[in-house]
Formats: C-alpha cells, structure tokens, sequence
C-alpha cells in the first residue's frame, strides 16, 4: 500500500513533473512581473512565484523522502515559453494586456498539468497534497485570465 513515506515509481515521477512546471511557472511570473508596467500585476505575479516556490519545495520534501533526488530546476518548454514573453514584452513596451496573454498561457500549462496528474495519480497517497495545491493553482489561474480579460 502506499503512503508518502513509501509512494510508488509512478507517483514519484508525477511529484518530479509537477516540480519542475511549479519551478518554470516561479520563474515566468518574475519575469512578467518584470515585464508589465502594472504595480498591482506585479505585486499579484510575485505573490504567485512565491506560492509555486513553496508548492515545488513541499513537492521535493516528499521526493527527498522516499529517498530520490528532487528535480530542482525547471523544464526546457518552461524556458523557452519565458524568452518568448520576454520579446513579446519588449515589443509590446510592457503592455498589460500582452504580459497577461503569455501568463495565462503558463498558467493553462501549469492548471492542465495539476488537472491530468491528479485523474493519472487517483488514490495515490498524495492526492490531498494535490489537490490543495491544484486548488491554488487554478485560483491563480482564473484571476490572471479575469484580468487579462479586463485589460
């Protein structure tokens, strides 16, 4: 039976995934808070880092339980979606509106990716983790594309 002092291979690989977008989502907020010439927006989008910060190291604590080696950096996709908000932004001079657009698109990947792991990890020992942090994801998620809609 599992449990999270004893999750399986699956599971733990699920956990490793969910670091690595929760790691590229901190980072893309950084930098679209850096991006957007909105003090509120900015303040909201490292609010949110922090919260994908401490979702990845929650994660990586139950990694580092069952004995593995968390990932602890963030995917290829997950960087190369940054440059392209980076240009976008320096285009756009920052504009709300464009900044929004690129971070709900990280924030549909990071809402998508909780929604398939928590149908494939079903009664695994860490769906109440999961699903908490789903919970948060996916109110970060509705208020970035309520202001995007707003802008």
């Amino acid at each position: 039976m599992e449990t999270k002092l004893n999750l399986e291979d699956d599971t733990i690989e699920a956990l490793q995934d969910l670091i690595e977008v929760n790691i590229d989502s901190a980072k893309g907020l950084r930098e679209a808070a850096e991006a957007i010439d909105h003090e509120a927006m900015t303040t909201l989008f490292h609010r949110v880092a922090k919260t994908r910060d401490s979702n990845a190291s929650e994660l990586q604590r139950y990694v580092r339980v069952n004995e593995e080696k968390p990932s602890d950096e963030g995917s290829l996709v997950g960087a190369v979606h940054r440059k392209w908000l980076e240009l976008r932004a320096a285009i756009n001079s920052g504009k709300p509106k464009v900044v929004l657009i690129e971070a709900e698109r990280g924030e549909d990947a990071i809402k998508d990716k909780y929604e398939k792991l928590l149908v494939d990890t079903a009664g695994s020992a860490m769906n109440d983790v999961l699903t908490r942090q789903y919970g948060e994801v996916k109110k970060h998620h509705d208020l970035v594309r309520v202001l995007r809609d707003a802008s």
